[in-house]
């Protein structure tokens, strides 16, 4: 089976991605290239950055919005006409996001990353654009 590369962007403070079965480190590289189930629920997809991450700037650590932000989470998840059901929803969804996500189960990802040098982007303007 040929192998696939796939370039996913990553704060350059996160940790290295812990090897298969270690604890979780919060390097957030499987969230990042995939959603898990609950993720892919959530963000309504199968590919890509999974919408409930987020990164934690005082830990320096991605972790599961859907454990650490419920409500926020669901408020860019649900559509409008379920918008009310939020508080409700949160509330569970707090409660089972942990197991959903299998929290404390070690590291599930199977994924061999490798860190590249950091994109050089151009400096932004120092004006904004008209």
């Amino acid at each position: 089976m040929p192998s696939s590369h796939h370039v996913i962007l990553i704060r350059p403070e996160a940790s290295a991605k812990p090897a298969w079965g270690a604890p979780c480190n919060g390097c957030g590289v499987c969230c990042l290239l995939e959603p898990c189930p609950l993720g892919m629920v959530l963000s309504r997809k199968r590919r890509g950055a999974c919408v409930a991450l987020r990164w934690q700037d005082d830990a320096r650590q991605y972790r599961c919005g859907a454990v650490m932000a419920p409500k926020e989470v669901l408020q860019l998840a649900l559509p409008n006409f379920l918008k009310a059901w939020v508080p409700p929803l949160a509330w569970v969804l707090a409660r089972l996001a942990k197991r959903w996500i299998a929290a404390g189960l070690g590291c599930d990802s199977t994924v061999q990353a490798q860190a590249n040098s950091p994109l050089n982007f151009p400096a932004p303007p120092d004006e904004p654009m008209p």
